[in-house]
C-alpha cells in the first residue's frame, strides 16, 4: 500500500482532488506535481477532498501556500472539504483558515465556487 495518493476528478470547471494516506516530506513532490498539472490546464477553481488524508506535515501545508498565490491571480481559489480533525488542527494551528475556506462536505464547497461565478 502506498503512502499517499491523489486523485483527480473534474466537475465541470472544478477540479476535484482527493487526498489519501499521508502528505509529508517524502510524499509532498507527488502532490506539487499534481498542482503543477493544474496550472498547466489553467484549471484554478480548485476542491481539496481530505475525507482520506491520514496526516499532513509542514511540507504538505508548505505546497498549498506555494501555489495559492499563482491560484488566486488566475480568478481561482483552493477550497478544503471533509477535513478530519485531527488534520484540521494542524491547518488551524498555522493559520490557515484565516487564508482558505474549509467545508463540512464536498458539495457544499463546489457550491460556493458555483456562488462565486453567480456573482461575478
Amino acid at each position: 500500500m502506498e503512502k499517499f495518493s491523489v486523485t483527480r476528478t473534474d466537475e465541470g470547471d472544478v477540479t476535484v482532488l482527493n487526498l489519501q494516506g499521508f502528505l509529508d516530506a517524502h510524499t509532498a513532490q507527488k502532490f506539487e506535481q499534481a498542482l503543477k498539472a493544474l496550472m498547466n490546464e489553467h484549471r484554478y477553481a480548485i476542491v481539496v477532498d481530505m475525507s482520506q488524508l491520514d496526516y499532513i506535515s509542514s511540507a504538505g501545508m508548505g505546497i498549498f501556500m506555494g501555489f495559492i498565490e499563482e491560484v488566486r491571480e488566475n480568478r481561482g481559489d483552493i477550497k478544503f472539504c471533509c477535513v478530519n480533525p485531527r488534520v484540521f488542527k494542524v491547518f488551524d494551528l498555522l493559520g490557515f483558515p484565516n487564508i482558505f475556506e474549509f467545508y463540512a462536505s464536498r458539495s457544499e464547497a463546489l457550491g460556493q465556487f458555483q456562488k462565486t461565478r453567480d456573482n461575478l
